[in-house]
């Protein structure tokens, strides 16, 4: 019997989608291994924290063969962070009222992806993925997101096949880059999000949001912007033309983010499309280093897609090599702004 209701409400969480029942999965989706067990979609909590963190290092790190999964991440942290970020966009799934995985959807205004989605080893192939991804699904749609996204495994037919299902197609691989920080001069001017005065930040974030929506009409990254800022993950770093925006990137930096120790992770980052978008993306990339080099880390890290081309391109020349890949997935089977004149870093992990 599966049992898909809102359950164990807590603050923050008490959004989770109405419309919201068992009677789809029920009828079309159930398998007979699933009959066994009593299943429940659940709002995760600030108490389920240690416990999804500790299945989503077993379950990635099972997958990918290392000797002690539970090392996997290491002193990254992609659950807190994302949980504080938005609490009522992460979904718990139980069995028996154990916690065996959990999924974060991410809201950037037309834009909108999930993960990490991890299922607790012991409970795969039991069908148990696709009852997270309803609610998930219901989420984005209530968030407004027009065009949807994933990264996942681009070698795996399994991960491929579940998410074709909800009406993900892969599409270009995406490159996890890393290069070492080098102690050069930055001869761009770039300031931060932390520096802005608090009567002066919503006019800044408007100005970040009429960047972003010239690249992807209602692409919004607020929600990265005050994640960082709110939980001291990293730094935003901006780029001005006299008094006009021309760059953004959100970055985590140091143990406890996205990025691990010693470690500057670029979350997101952007440079305003025209004629000069090629030489505001080289200024951006300065830019990125010049922080890692203020906050101590010694080595970067950032996700492009491979059909941004001249990104790509351009990071490989910068010294980027391409630590990992996957694929990314999208809905509908469309480019978004993965397109070859954009010059954007993201990666949708």
């Amino acid at each position: 019997m599966v049992h898909l209701r809102k359950c164990r409400a807590n603050s923050g969480a008490d959004s989770y989608p109405a419309t919201y029942t068992g009677e789809k999965a029920e009828a079309d989706m159930q398998s007979p291994r699933e009959n066994e067990l009593e299943i429940s979609v659940c709002p995760l909590r600030e108490s389920d924290l240690p416990a999804a963190d500790h299945i989503f290092r077993l379950a990635f790190g099972t997958f990918l063969g290392l000797e002690d999964p539970l090392k996997f991440g290491a002193d990254q942290d992609y659950v807190r962070t994302r949980w504080l970020a938005e609490p009522a966009a992460a979904f718990g799934v139980e069995v028996g009222g154990e916690l065996v995985g959990s999924n974060f959807a991410t809201n950037w205004g037309t834009v909108g992806f999930f993960g990490p989605l991890t299922i607790h080893p012991d409970f795969w192939d039991r069908g148990i993925a696709k009852h997270l991804l309803e609610p998930t699904m219901d989420l984005l749609e209530k968030f407004g997101s027009k065009h949807l996204g994933l990264f996942t495994f681009a070698h795996s037919p399994k991960h491929l096949g579940l998410y074709q299902k909800f009406g993900f197609w892969a599409r270009f691989l995406t490159a996890i880059m890393t290069k070492q920080v080098e102690q050069k001069g930055c001869l761009s001017k770039w300031t931060t999000y932390s520096s802005v005065h608090a009567k002066e930040r919503e006019a800044c974030l408007r100005t970040c949001r009429e960047l972003t929506d010239a690249i992807y009409g209602g692409l919004d990254v607020t929600r990265e912007i005050n994640a960082v800022d709110a939980q001291k993950l990293g730094d935003t770093v901006l780029l001005w033309d006299d008094s006009k925006l021309v760059d953004l990137a959100a970055c985590h930096c140091g143990a406890g983010t996205e990025a691990g120790t010693d470690a500057c992770y670029v979350k997101f980052g952007a440079a305003r499309p025209g004629p000069t978008v090629t030489q505001n993306f080289e200024r951006l990339l300065d830019a990125c280093e010049a922080l890692a080099i203020t906050k101590g880390m010694s080595q970067m890290v950032a996700g492009v897609n491979m059909a941004r081309h001249e990104a790509y391109r351009r990071m490989i020349m910068r010294g980027f090599r391409t630590e990992m890949q996957g694929v990314a997935m999208q809905k509908p089977n469309e480019p978004g702004y993965n397109n070859p004149s954009v010059c954007l870093i993201d990666d949708w992990r």
